[in-house]
């Protein structure tokens, strides 16, 4: 990893592995317009995956320290991000302590100040397609990996609205390829106070993972929660799982190789399946973090255009 220099204007940073290659490259100067930020930019800091602690912990001080530097969306090092620098910062959001994880890095005068965005941005993402009362069908919810992403949909499965108090799923299965990363799961949502079952399966192999979606009923829910099919190649699953039917399946990424959203789209006719993949999961995730950052308002119509705008630079460079 190599610091940036400086900012020599006012700069949001995203903290990833691969950020060249991020559609928000080119679509942060076209949001930056409609929102009036005048001259303000976006760099990417590529960090290896579960890299030294002490390169997490320079990346928050530069951030801290450089004037003009106003803050991050970290993406993959979330949880890292967080171990290695917590102490860093002067402010720490409830999510963020929950599930010890870092999406957002802003500054609030001299203080720097951590936030966990995602089980906002997920709720709202998946707002969008799972319908209502989808969960008094009696399905389970599926999420293959263990890290941020699968902590924050974990947990806006589990709430309650007053109008809505069943519709929650009675199971959420999650799986990992690491014993450790499944344990620290465990702990941190068994701080969630929730009628909802949690099941914990140790998956090193895709085959494994096939084993645990075979069981599931029909009208569940299955998750790609690895970030296998972005920065990394491969799925989760094998070319021979199965999905259950009428179920909905949730590619969290939106670039890459999606192999796991192709193996579901080949299933999708003969299971009656509804695929979604991660595109407007990552809006959401943006636009939390960017009104962080800015100290600004995102909703509405303003969300509306910035959605547009993001929709047609999409189509276009497809």
């Amino acid at each position: 990893m190599k610091l940036p220099t400086p900012a020599q204007a006012p700069t949001m940073y995203f903290i990833g592995v691969t950020t060249a290659q991020s559609s928000i490259m080119k679509l942060f100067p076209l949001w930056a317009r409609e929102l009036g930020l005048k001259d303000a930019q976006i760099k990417g800091i590529d960090i290896g995956i579960h890299a030294d602690p002490e390169l997490y912990r320079a990346c928050v001080r530069f951030i801290k320290e450089d004037l003009l530097s106003l803050g991050a969306l970290v993406t993959t090092h979330k949880i890292d991000l967080y171990h290695a620098a917590a102490d860093l910062f002067g402010e720490i959001d409830d999510y963020a302590r929950r599930f010890e994880e870092v999406s957002s890095i802003s500054k609030n005068g001299a203080s720097l100040a951590a936030h966990a965005k995602d089980p906002i941005s997920s709720g709202l993402s998946k707002e969008a397609f799972v319908p209502e009362g989808f969960w008094r069908r009696g399905g389970h919810a599926m999420l293959m990996g263990a890290g941020g992403s699968a902590l924050a949909i974990s947990s806006y499965l589990t709430r309650r609205d007053k109008e809505r108090s069943d519709d929650v799923p009675d199971t959420i299965i999650l799986t990992n390829r690491s014993r450790a990363r499944l344990e620290s799961a465990e702990a941190l949502l068994g701080r969630i106070d929730t009628p909802v079952q949690f099941e914990y399966r140790l998956c090193p192999e895709p085959e494994d993972n096939d084993n645990v979606l075979r069981e599931l009923p029909p009208n569940s829910l299955v998750v790609n929660a690895t970030g296998l099919g972005k920065d990394r190649p491969g799925s989760p699953l094998t070319d021979e799982a199965e999905f259950p039917a009428d179920s909905l399946v949730w590619e969290l990424n939106y670039r890459g190789a999606l192999d796991f959203m192709h193996q579901a789209l080949r299933q999708r006719e003969l299971k009656r399946l509804h695929v979604e993949d991660g595109w407007i999961y990552f809006i959401h995730g943006w636009t939390q973090v960017i009104q962080e950052v800015f100290h600004i308002e995102i909703t509405g119509e303003m969300f509306g255009r910035l959605e547009q705008i993001a929709m047609n630079l999409r189509n276009a460079s497809q």
